[in-house]
């Protein structure tokens, strides 16, 4: 029962006290006319008489509804036009200060599905709500803790940008987990108006760890009661969220509610909507004091100014310390406090509407994503470019920044105490995802995975993952989001993503089509110490090979895989159509080499390899399919990393439809020709960086 005061997501549905006109619209074309108490269908296919004189009144019937809405949508209009004039005579309010600041751009058009929910009201009162100034910052309130937590940050933040109209502010209390993740989400979206702070929940652990608390939240489940004491002492009022709330509506028309605050008034909370306060669910059942059914604290109005006058951290914490000589523990974390206080102090509250914090079902809604904003991002950059070029989406692409959520499941590793430990590094996208569990069978060790979606196919990977025992069972592998944008696939974006959030010292950078060889994590692992990585610039190949066969008996040795290779159930990776890119491997000295050997660059090689975490990262002016692995084996080569081929390793790439990229590069000639653009640019940089010694790649180039 404890799940239905404050498990499931909550969703803010809309007052009528706004937009009763847009609902009394709704409640005519859904549910026709109620005069007389007999409602009339507007579906042709209710079950009526079908004679003619059924069908003339049904149809006079109709034109009068039409008219009757035409009537109301007019009126919507006008009263449309009465609060836009009222938004520009009201008050302005102060803001809080602004510590530090992200700015962010909305998604790329995938529509959230929320959670519909009842909207009530009283329409009588419709025109006398307080309006917010359009400009004035709404702040707000989350504490955010864990990878989970996160995410459905993303989902909240989602629905309020939404709807809004109006600058927000969010202060997020959080772990060090969620700020990291959330940081570089809010730094990627680039929504404009939109400011974020962070305060380091662990440093008030000590402000509520004496509490005892048995609520699944822990200790951050009490960490609302100290927000006076958090927020900047010049922020007046504020809007406190769980993270498991969707809002149906603009947040603003809940800041307008702190205007009805009277008196005393400081804290705006709906009345708790389970049993759980009356004390009546199982035979000797004891909860905290509380008023009647309770409030709920998923969603609070805090009048920050007048609670610190009030001195709320002595009021809340001697109602603590005196309820919990008998209480022990709290079962509702912040909420049992908060309740036990308002049980003292009835006057401080101001009590929400039951529409405000509510429990819902599925809902969908299709509408499009806010786009009252203008397009800031890239400003600068694009205002370098040549619109003119014919190569300028693909320079447009170096630049764009892509909205990115790290940690998109739960993450828990501590690398290995020896320095030996490799993380497997690829990218991918949906089509893909097939390959998630044979990779993860056939690589133990950790695995950073950046995922190129929409939001929607985000949703569906959650899904999935959810689904997959494989997946769920492996809490080493860091899948990292990277939401589509723009029409390239940013590969060289994608693995600088995940190379970035590797914990261990080496890395396997690899793609997610291939199936390491059974073992490898640990071969590797001893041939890093083998061959010195630690102290030399080392980068230790593994040869790579290919099936032509969906369906393969895995070799689970070198020689099982030669045999493979003599019988042609095997090949040497792209063989048939590349032989340049892993020709300097010598698969030929390979077959029967016992120990590492070293092999020379040589043009547009690109083997898969291992190298420590401070390697270069990809060059991003490579998208799509062609060069963006060649890129970087020819930067590694220019800062004089060696080339070791491992002798007893192997990776085998499993067949798969073309990708859309590849099928661009073999049909579009104006793509090919902006490659050899972006390579020529390319080899030029490579001449600027490193001198004398990059010639060479130019002298390759000109003669393969």
């Amino acid at each position: 029962m404890l799940g239905i005061c404050r498990g499931r997501r909550k969703f803010l549905a809309a007052s009528l006290t706004v937009l009763c006109i847009p609902a009394v619209t709704w409640l005519y074309l859904f549910a026709g006319s109620f005069e007389d108490g007999k409602p009339v269908s507007l579906s042709p296919l209710e079950s009526q008489p079908h004679s003619p004189r059924y069908a003339a009144a049904g149809q006079r019937e109709r034109e009068s509804l039409e008219v009757r809405v035409r009537e109301v949508e007019e009126e919507n209009r006008a009263l449309r036009r009465q609060l836009s004039l009222a938004q520009g005579r009201a008050p302005a309010h102060r803001r809080g200060n602004h510590n530090k600041t992200y700015s962010m751009e909305e998604g790329t058009g995938d529509s959230e599905n929320l959670r519909a929910g009842i909207v009530a009201g009283n329409s009588s009162e419709c025109g006398q709500q307080p309006v917010v100034e359009k400009c004035e910052t709404i702040h707000v309130a989350i504490v955010c803790a864990g990878y989970n937590a996160s995410r459905d940050v993303v989902t909240l933040v989602k629905s309020v940008l939404f709807h809004r109209r109006n600058p927000l502010h969010f202060h997020l209390i959080a772990d060090s987990i969620a700020e990291q993740i959330l940081a570089t989400l809010f730094q990627t979206w680039m929504v404009p108006a939109v400011r974020v702070d962070f305060y380091n929940a662990d440093e008030l652990k000590s402000e509520v760890s004496w509490i005892p608390n048995k609520h699944y939240s822990g200790i951050y489940g009490l960490m609302k009661l100290v927000l006076t004491k958090t927020l900047p002492a010049n922020l007046e009022r504020v809007i406190v969220l769980d993270t498991d709330i969707t809002f149906a509506t603009d947040i603003a028309e809940l800041w307008a509610v702190f205007h009805k605050f009277k008196g005393q008034q400081v804290l705006g909370l709906v009345e708790n909507q389970s049993d759980w306060y009356l004390g009546n669910l199982w035979k000797n059942h004891r909860p905290w004091p509380a008023l009647g059914r309770g409030y709920n604290t998923g969603v609070i109005l805090l009048l920050l100014d007048k609670l610190r006058k009030m001195k709320w951290e002595q009021m809340w914490r001697l109602t603590a310390e005196r309820e919990l000589m008998g209480m022990l523990s709290t079962s509702l974390a912040d909420q049992d406090i908060f309740n036990a206080v308002i049980k003292q102090n009835p006057f401080l509250v101001y009590q929400l509407p039951c529409f405000w914090n509510v429990q819902l079902s599925d809902h969908t809604r299709s509408e499009q994503c806010y786009r009252d904003v203008s397009d800031l991002k890239l400003q600068k950059q694009l205002s370098e470019l040549d619109e003119d070029d014919l190569c300028y989406e693909f320079r447009r692409e170096r630049f764009t920044v892509h909205r990115t959520h790290l940690y998109f499941l739960h993450y828990e590793y501590e690398p290995a105490s020896d320095n030996t430990d490799v993380t497997l590094v690829a990218q991918l996208s949906m089509d893909r995802l097939q390959m998630l569990e044979a990779i993860c069978k056939h690589w133990e060790g950790p695995i950073s995975l950046a995922l190129y979606l929409s939001d929607a196919e985000a949703q569906q990977f959650l899904r999935y993952a959810q689904g997959s025992e494989v997946l769920m069972s492996r809490h080493n592998v860091a899948y990292h989001i990277v939401y589509k944008e723009g029409q390239f696939y940013p590969v060289n974006l994608l693995r600088n993503v995940a190379m970035k959030h590797v914990g261990t010292p080496y890395m396997f950078l690899s793609d997610i089509d291939f199936l390491p060889m059974y073992g490898l994590y640990e071969y590797l692992r001893k041939s890093v110490i083998q061959l010195d990585l630690a102290s030399t610039k080392k980068a230790m190949i593994v040869p790579a090979f290919e099936t032509l066969r969906y369906r393969l008996s895995f070799p689970k040795s070198k020689a099982e895989l030669l045999s493979m290779l003599d019988m042609g159930t095997l090949f040497t990776f792209r063989y048939h159509v590349w032989t340049k890119g892993h020709a300097p491997t010598n698969f030929a000295k390979w077959r029967t080499a016992t120990t590492p050997y070293r092999v020379e660059w040589e043009a547009d090689f690109e083997p898969y390899v291992v190298v420590r975490r401070d390697c270069p990262e990809y060059d991003r002016r490579f998208v799509g399919f062609g060069w963006n692995k060649v890129a970087h084996i020819m930067e590694l080569d220019a800062q004089e990393y060696e080339f070791i081929v491992l002798p007893n390793a192997y990776m085998i790439h499993m067949p798969h439809a073309p990708s859309f990229d590849i099928t661009k590069f073999r049909s579009n000639k104006q793509y090919r020709i902006c490659l050899k653009t972006l390579k020529e640019e390319f080899q030029q940089d490579m001449s600027r960086r490193y001198g004398f010694a990059a010639l060479k790649y130019l002298t390759a180039e000109n003669n393969s």
